[in-house]
């Protein structure tokens, strides 16, 4: 029997490894926290309490130990030092990103990261006209790996969650699209080895779209994986 074509209405997408390939910027100041209290932050420790995890969750689970006021500073110093870091776009996102906008699907980012990033990210990708959303790191108590940013979201663009195509790239972002009910599909090399999305993609450089006749959005994300999109 063959498997009816998805019918989604908005596209979400994580910041971090989806729209930006920031993964060197955020290990590195990290590790630099680390060294100013003699410590060492070991790739185990950046792979489960950083990537696609909140901050406070990292000073938690690697700081707790320090004053509140040595907390509050090593959060600044990642604030500060992934702020103002310049970055590469994930290669072909941005060309995405325009093709959707042009073809009125709606688009939001889900991100652990803060608003004066998220801004800079957007106005590189010249998508500020685009977005319709942000959920960000203080728009929800509970962060990544928990349901709760991808069920805001699609609150917020008034769609069941159901209804959304979500890029995510690490394993807590996965988990959190996919229990959230979204079609989650995994980006970059450890998306591709992780169970949970419908299907990974290196990047969005080989990505196929076109707008079929009745004009509806139509993403070919590998043989086998079509997803119709339709405005909202």
């Amino acid at each position: 029997m063959t498997q009816a074509m998805p019918v989604l209405t908005a596209v979400l997408f994580d910041m971090d490894g989806v729209l930006i390939d920031s993964n060197l910027v955020i290990e590195k100041a990290w590790r630099e926290a680390g060294k100013l209290y003699n410590r060492d932050i070991s790739d185990a420790d950046i792979a489960r309490h950083i990537h696609g995890q909140p901050g406070p969750h990292t000073i938690h689970a690697l700081f707790n130990d320090l004053s509140l006021q040595d907390q509050a500073f090593v959060q600044q110093y990642i604030i500060d030092a992934e702020n103002n870091a310049d970055y590469d776009p994930i290669k072909g996102v941005a060309e995405f990103i325009t093709a959707l906008h042009h073809a009125g699907i709606t688009i939001g980012i889900v991100t652990s990261g803060w608003r004066k990033k998220i801004d800079r990210v957007i106005h590189m990708l010249g998508a500020d006209d685009a977005i319709s959303t942000v959920v960000e790191r203080d728009d929800v108590e509970r962060g990544k790996p928990w349901p709760d940013p991808y069920l805001l979201a699609a609150t917020r663009l008034g769609i069941t969650p159901d209804k959304a195509l979500v890029f995510e790239d690490s394993h807590s972002g996965i988990t959190s699209a996919v229990s959230a009910g979204t079609y989650c599909v995994g980006v970059g090399s450890e998306a591709l080895q992780n169970g949970g999305p419908e299907c990974a993609v290196i990047d969005f450089s080989h990505l196929q779209w076109h707008t079929d006749e009745a004009g509806q959005f139509v993403l070919s994300l590998r043989p086998g994986n079509t997803i119709m999109l339709i405005p909202a």
